[in-house]
């Protein structure tokens, strides 16, 4: 997204007003598990093209590329996901705006060329090939609402932009003044409006599955509408990202032709929950409103991002800061819809708001033992989530727990075909045993013996006799049980 966030864009905005006529859906991702990569921070893997670098200033570029993305993949493959996420990697404006270069790629000067600090075309053109044959798709973030501040065509074509004229008489601000002061496209002209589809077309022919939108709440309603038919018609997944969207926004958005969103009124209640140590009663909330959303099964979910601060950054303390995550990355694994992966996320890597959340990715032999045992978790939840049908696929329903432990059990079946998974997240302090009645949670379970989580090396049981449902569960940490036909 942008490199930096103005005050008012870290409001909550909660209706996609902009939102264009509703068009039809296409092609699914459910099943993904989503590794996001920025990969100027991610791993150098051609010194030759690190003009300018300097590891020391978290503002400067950092010699990250797509060599060294390539040379990683088997690190993607060894955690379990199924498809990566790249940040921008076009070519970037000429100098640094506000002391920051355009490490991040989100300040484009040319739409169809590679940045020289990541690669060429050419190198693009050999991740795609590795990624095809690590079985990979790829989500590659797109652009449409700007360029960047320096950027050759501001000055070459100044009637693509909207200026102050333009500013002061918009009836919606969003759509028609910058954002963060970037020179803002007016994709109602020809020649942006060609411009724009043509770049999708491009990345498209270079092997691309898919496109992650960036600010789409700034875009003009009819262009979108325009950009998602033909992406639909080419079979190409589209993600959108609408800050601080909750579940209202996606559904909207979702009914409005893009396949997904990002699901912020979730992640915002889980690092309050999981990570502040607040009632679970908000992530519950968020998840009574599933029903709204045309497709849940398609939803992005997410801990942290390139946006945010950090998940393991909720609390002072590292080490508790990588319990919590370990209980976020296995929580997140329960959920429906498709799970998104920040780098650095699977280890619990720590860091404020932007530029401190994009620290360089650190490898295997540079963890300590609570970063590697955090991987570990990352990697044992993901495989437990692709083994099960019900976990990956699954209908979500919330089952209703006694008021009195509300704040500390969250309770939701997952179920596909004949499979059903029971996920349990408990936020309690110590470790607990719960006994429930069936029938207080609405949950239809033949009697079952002890029963152990579908994580790896976790120490938690379930159990069903006379009508109840017995629970052991670890503090702090969210479990799953294959539940027994009835």
């Amino acid at each position: 997204m942008r490199p930096f966030l103005l005050p008012a864009l870290l409001l909550g905005m909660s209706s996609a007003q902009n939102a264009p006529a509703t068009v039809p859906a296409l092609s699914s991702f459910e099943g993904q598990i989503v590794y996001q990569v920025m990969p100027d921070r991610f791993f150098d893997g051609d010194p030759a093209n690190n003009v300018g670098v300097d590891r020391a200033d978290p503002r400067a570029w950092h010699g990250g590329d797509l060599a060294g993305l390539t040379q990683k993949l088997p690190y993607v493959q060894k955690l379990g996901a199924t498809a990566l996420w790249l940040t921008p990697v076009y070519r970037q404006q000429p100098g640094n705006s506000f002391d920051t270069s355009p490490y991040h790629g989100y300040w484009p000067a040319d739409f169809r060329d590679v940045d020289p600090h990541f690669g060429t075309l050419a190198t693009f053109g050999g991740l795609m090939a590795a990624a095809k044959a690590a079985g990979l798709p790829v989500v590659l973030d797109q652009v449409i609402n700007h360029y960047g501040y320096t950027a050759p065509a501001v000055e070459e074509h100044p009637g693509w932009f909207n200026g102050p004229a333009q500013c002061a008489a918009a009836q919606n601000k969003d759509v028609d003044c910058p954002l963060a002061g970037l020179p803002d496209l007016r994709q109602s002209v020809p020649a942006v409006r060609e411009l724009l589809l043509g770049n999708a077309d491009f990345w498209r022919a270079q092997g691309v599955s898919a496109f992650r939108y960036d600010a789409i709440k700034h875009v003009e309603g009819p262009f979108l509408k325009e950009l998602l038919a033909r992406d639909r018609a080419a079979g190409t997944w589209t993600l959108g990202e609408w800050y601080d969207a909750d579940t209202g926004t996606v559904a909207d958005w979702q009914k409005a032709g893009f396949d997904s969103l990002f699901l912020f009124s979730l992640q915002a209640a889980m690092r309050q929950s999981v990570m502040g140590g607040q009632s679970l009663s908000g992530v519950a909330n968020v998840l009574a409103r599933q029903g709204e959303l045309p497709r849940p099964g398609e939803v992005a979910l997410f801990l942290d991002n390139h946006d945010v601060p950090r998940f393991a950054n909720g609390t002072l303390f590292e080490d508790d800061g990588q319990l919590r995550t370990r209980y976020g990355l296995r929580a997140l694994m329960t959920l429906r819809g498709v799970p998104v992966l920040w780098q650095g996320t699977e280890i619990a890597q720590r860091g404020g708001p932007d530029p401190d959340n994009r620290r360089d990715m650190r490898f295997e032999g540079q963890w300590t033992p609570a970063e590697a045992q955090t991987f570990a978790v990352a990697q044992g939840a993901i495989a437990a989530r692709k083994a099960s049908a019900a976990l990956s696929r699954g209908e979500q329903r919330l089952l209703k727990v006694p008021s009195g432990v509300q704040d500390d059990l969250l309770l939701f079946t997952r179920q596909e075909g004949g499979q059903t998974v029971l996920a349990a997240w408990h936020g309690g302090r110590a470790r607990r045993t719960f006994s429930i009645p069936l029938s207080v949670l609405e949950l239809g379970a033949a009697p079952q013996a002890l029963t152990r989580s579908l994580f790896a090396g976790q120490n938690a049981g379930l159990s069903v006799s006379g009508g109840y449902l017995h629970l052991s569960l670890p503090a702090r940490d969210a479990a799953a049980f294959a539940l027994g036909a009835r």
